[in-house]
């Protein structure tokens, strides 16, 4: 019992870490990554917010990935796109709304937060074994149909997403590009310490 309060916790902290730090990147204005590019991008040409269209996107893509996978669409990813949209939409509606990071040190100053903060909300949401995003299982989903490794077939993804948040007008530029790059390694680097946080947690619990 206590192992899974300990898990559900580590991803709900995750999420709400992870909602902030792509917050933070979108006010920043120096450029987001592919997937939030797209989302911004498609809520200034067709309306809605970017937490509805999170949640929208990711209905679809768990359809996508269960047709492509040839299995039963993992519909309780539907509870993670729901809780990162609305936490998101309460992040740039309400807390940031008034927000102007000024200057342009400032700006890095957030974006790199921001980055910062996406790694170590995904380390603690990796924890456990469920609702993984669809844009996670995308890329498993792919590499399934085309045989390709994982690397190439993220790839190909986040390029062809790139393009349209491109085509869309979203937010591209020197964050997109750290995102891309970065993201990877910082995650890597987390993943473990916050690994071993949530096992000492866990083994302390059933010690006493």
């Amino acid at each position: 019992m206590r192992e899974r309060v300990i898990k559900s916790l580590f991803y709900l902290v995750g999420l709400g870490i992870l909602s902030v730090g792509i917050s933070m990147m979108l006010v920043a204005d120096l450029g987001a990554g592919p997937w939030d590019a797209l989302y911004v991008g498609l809520s200034w040409n067709i309306g809605l917010t970017v937490g509805s269209w999170i949640f929208i996107i990711g209905f679809l893509l768990i359809l996508i990935n269960g047709y492509l996978l040839k299995k039963k669409p993992d519909f309780s990813a539907v509870l993670t796109i729901f809780l990162i949209g609305v936490l998101i939409d309460f992040w740039l509606l309400v807390v940031f709304r008034n927000v102007e990071p000024g200057a342009v040190p400032a700006q890095a100053g957030m974006l790199i937060s921001g980055i910062v903060l996406i790694a170590i909300g995904v380390s603690f949401y990796l924890q456990i074994e469920f609702a993984r995003n669809p844009i996670d299982n995308l890329m498993m989903a792919v590499q399934y149909r085309t045989g390709k490794s994982m690397s190439v077939s993220k790839t190909v993804i986040e390029v062809s997403v790139l393009i349209v948040a491109f085509l869309l007008g979203g937010p591209i530029g020197i964050g997109t590009v750290l995102v891309a790059f970065g993201i990877g390694p910082l995650i890597q680097a987390f993943y473990k310490p916050v690994s071993s946080i949530k096992s000492r947690l866990i083994h302390e619990g059933m010690a006493s």
